[in-house]
């Protein structure tokens, strides 16, 4: 007979990796699927990023997490996400994708991957949101030109950038960039920064507006993108400039076809929220759960890893008095 698994975590970032570190301290068998590599986002972050929150505010499973300085780097938490599994001997299987669940026979769920199909008794999906990017819906966004994701200043020295996006991650994007030899220019659709760019980032990112050496249409929207120019309409109207790569910092958005595949509800409220119960984060479907920042649907700023490790709490004490 085929296995049958307690739960089944549909995601390896850190909340999933949480929820299957307290499945196994109630001895609850859960495997962990993951269509990438182990804590697949922050291994797309930028390569030389700095985490915001302190490295004990992103511990888990009882793990010390030691870093250089106050604030964690990508390298380190790579290294502390891959170590956390290691000393947990977590099942997790990577590169592995879940293309579609089913309800089986005795409550059961039969869960339908790239590789295998698994039985299972519960399910947890998070997914995060960081590989669904907000997409420009412009006419050439399909050029290899056009990028969702930074990683590095490098590829772009003395080449004409555009950045669009008004948050942390495109003014994060421009100064790297510009002081890296890039010729930068911010396309940004509201008329400033959004409110919650980080104190530190906004008097360099409007120093460096001022003074031109990063140009900055505000008010404005691409609206075509071609080989080596694109459009810009602005306040004054339509404008054409010459441009070699266009990196969209327009943020990212839970995978909904996905969720909703599944049959999971999705709220008219605005905020696109999946359905869930607040008590216990079982969706709309018995037995099956939601966890990390997913649970904030478009409000992506809403879940971290330090405030999200209190699903796996609530989500397990479910588990646990049911079965």
């Amino acid at each position: 007979m085929q296995k049958i698994y307690d739960i089944i975590i549909i995601g390896g970032g850190p909340i999933g990796i949480a929820c299957s570190i307290e499945a196994k301290k109630r001895d609850l068998e859960s495997l962990i699927i993951e269509k990438g590599v182990v804590v697949n986002s922050i291994y797309n972050f930028p390569t030389n990023m700095t985490f915001f929150s302190t490295s004990q505010l992103l511990e888990i499973g009882d793990v010390p997490f030691i870093s250089h300085g106050d604030k964690p780097t990508r390298r380190e938490a790579l290294e502390y996400f891959r170590r956390v599994v290691q000393s947990w001997k977590l099942n997790i299987n990577i590169y592995e994708e879940v293309l579609e669940v089913e309800k089986s026979k005795d409550e059961l769920y039969l869960v339908k991957t790239s590789k295998a199909s698994y039985f299972c008794k519960n399910i947890i999906v998070s997914t995060g949101f960081f590989d669904t990017p907000n997409m420009l819906n412009v006419p050439g966004e399909n050029l290899s030109k056009v990028n969702h994701y930074y990683t590095e200043a490098h590829p772009y020295v003395n080449q004409k950038i555009i950045i669009v996006g008004a948050g942390n991650s495109a003014a994060d994007v421009a100064l790297e960039t510009y002081l890296k030899g890039a010729e930068v220019t911010m396309v940004i659709r509201e008329p400033n920064f959004k409110p919650t760019l980080k104190y530190w980032i906004k008097p360099n990112i409007t120093n460096r507006i001022k003074e031109g050496s990063i140009k900055a249409y505000f008010d404005s929207i691409l609206t075509e993108i071609r080989e080596k120019e694109v459009d810009i309409e602005t306040e004054r109207g339509l404008i054409t400039i010459e441009n070699d790569f266009v990196l969209a910092m327009t943020g990212y958005r839970p995978n909904y076809s996905f969720l909703e595949k599944l049959g999971i509800k999705i709220k008219d409220d605005g905020h696109m929220t999946p359905s869930y119960n607040p008590n216990t984060l079982e969706s709309n479907l018995k037995n099956v759960y939601l966890a990390g920042v997913i649970l904030g649907g478009l409000q992506t700023g809403r879940w971290f890893i330090e405030n999200a490790r209190e699903h796996t709490d609530k989500i397990m004490a479910n588990i646990t008095n049911n079965t």
